[in-house]
């Protein structure tokens, strides 16, 4: 094996906790992978992972070799493409990472239009509502709502969309319409955990005027979709995307609750690594969900 490819085998190791997950993505049995870990570490004089039979992690040397490691792969994809130029054909594995509610209903299926397109490229999409670091997990995208926390990374907007409060008209009728953010601690809410948003907070601003509302009410979940059947069935009030909620305020089985009041903002964004050269993958990843989702990027609220 060559050191390039060494250091392509360890760095697929040190993106899980074990060899044997390891050796699920590469296809082959842990056994395999443990002989050509022993066989790296000999050639280089060094331990590389600390390994257990359930986990294994980073010696300072195994650090040192993933980092600069990880360096030298991209120059050297980064030396390919540019001798390739626009010739380089899409092709690999491409990593791709979303939240849950909007993964399934749009990403998956754009996913599944893009890869009949481009059959040399296997995507893996992963959905969780968990923080994600995509330089340390290995992703190549991510499809992330609000705003951008990271200044390594380079987003696309791919759609407009806001978050907007609602409720059914039957709980309204019950409890009435809070005129102002603070009455919203009087009346039950229904929220989620979303990624480092405090629990049960809710940030809203009317031009340069902002409050922070601490909400509780009786149902709470980690989905987004129990929380809209929740409050379509009148248990309270909801923030939620527009393109979750809209064809319910349209049918008038939610109605709009301080429409006059911004919330935490929500466009939506393609997001990966600030490289000098894209890949040809993630570039025409990227340029196919541009395409896709133009049409909600004509106006403010998405239009969805």
């Amino acid at each position: 094996m060559s050191p390039i490819s060494d250091l392509e085998f360890f760095a697929i190791l040190a993106k899980h906790p074990s060899l044997r997950e390891a050796a699920q993505q590469l296809g082959i049995t842990p056994p395999a992978v443990s002989k050509r870990l022993n066989a790296v570490e000999r050639r280089l004089g060094v331990r590389l992972l600390n390994r257990t039979t359930r986990r294994a992690s980073l010696t300072p040397e195994g650090e040192t070799y993933l980092l600069e490691g990880a360096r030298v792969l991209e120059e050297l994809e980064a030396l390919e493409r540019k001798v390739a130029g626009a010739r380089a054909v899409p092709r690999g594995t491409l990593r791709v990472v979303a939240t849950f509610g909007f993964g399934r209903r749009f990403i998956s299926p754009a996913l599944s239009a893009f890869a009949l397109s481009f059959p040399e490229v296997e995507v893996q999409l992963t959905l969780t509502d968990r923080p994600v670091n995509l330089i340390e997990q290995g992703f190549d995208l991510q499809i992330r709502l609000g705003e951008l926390p990271d200044s390594t990374l380079t987003a696309r907007l791919l759609a407009h969309n806001r978050r907007v409060l609602g409720a059914a008209n039957a709980y309204l009728a019950r409890h009435g319409h809070p005129a102002t953010p603070r009455e919203l601690a009087q009346h039950a809410c229904l929220f989620i955990q979303e990624n480092n948003e405090t629990f049960g907070t809710w940030h809203l601003k009317s031009g340069g005027h902002a409050e922070t509302v601490k909400v509780r009410g009786p149902l709470a979940s980690n989905d987004g979709e129990c929380v809209v059947n929740w409050a379509l069935d009148g248990h309270g009030i909801l923030m939620r995307s527009l393109w979750e909620i809209r064809p319910f305020m349209q049918s008038g089985r939610l109605a709009p609750v301080l429409p006059k009041w911004d919330l935490p903002p929500a466009d939506i964004y393609a997001v990966f690594p600030t490289r000098n050269y894209l890949s040809a993958k993630t570039r025409a990843l990227v340029d196919f969900l541009l395409e896709r989702f133009e049409p909600h990027r004509r106006h403010r609220d998405g239009n969805w």
